[in-house]
Parts: structure tokens; sequence; C-alpha cells
């Protein structure tokens, strides 16, 4: 017993390292354990290009195609309105056609011009074929 407590623990190296210097350490070794620093060399940068400007075209398309739709999406909706005003104005002259077409209408109408409605009925013109 007594050799237990004359052995004294020294210590461990890590726990005199003050806490900023154990961040940046575990920073370092995170950043080597996934190897960031190694991605961005000149070759793969370059090899990178290609893919990166097909990828910044499909944006610009992206974008592009979604104001398109979205002024397709306006021009549907006026045109609809255009059409419903333009139906309700069919049927509004339709009316009005079909309430001055009427007999006494037409009758009413010409009168001020000096023609009355005949009062006697039509008779049939019989034409006889073989006398020119």
């Amino acid at each position: 017993m007594n050799k237990v407590k004359s052995e004294q623990v020294e210590p461990k190296a890590e726990a005199n390292v003050p806490n900023e210097a154990r961040k940046q350490s575990v920073a370092v070794r995170f950043a080597g354990f996934f190897n960031v620093f190694a991605l961005f060399d000149r070759r793969r940068v370059i090899a990178f290009m290609p893919f990166a400007f097909f990828l910044f075209m499909l944006a610009l398309i992206y974008i592009g195609n979604s104001y398109y739709a979205e002024k397709s999406v306006r021009e549907i909706d006026k045109v609809g309105r255009e059409i419903k005003e333009l139906h309700s104005e069919f049927i509004t002259t339709k009316s009005e056609l079909m309430s001055r077409s009427k007999l006494t209408e037409v009758a009413r109408s010409i009168q001020v011009k000096g023609i009355r409605e005949s009062t006697e009925a039509p008779r049939k013109i019989v034409v006889q074929a073989g006398k020119d």
C-alpha cells in the first residue's frame, strides 16, 4: 500500500496546454482528416471548370424558364379576362339584335321612312314553263 501512495501520477502534457491551443489542434486535425486543402490544387480547379460552367448555364436556363413561365401565366390570365369581357359583350349584342329584329320593332323603325307593313296576304306567283 505504501508503494501506491509513494508513486505520484505525473500530469499529462495535454492538461497543461491552454484551451485555445487545444481547439486549434482540433481544427487542424479536422481539416487534415477531410483533407480540404488538397481539393483546391490548380489541376483540379481547371478540370472542374467545364462542369462549373455547365452548372452556371443550367442555372441561367432555369431562371429564364421561370421568368418565361410567369410571363405566360400572366398573359393567359389577361387573355382569360379579355375572353370573359368579349363573351359578355357578345351576349349583350345578341340580345339587342333579337329585340331589334322583332316584327313590331322592324315595323316601327321603317314607319319613320314612310314604308308601311303590308296588310294583304302574300300571293303565289306561278310561272308556266314552256312560254318564252
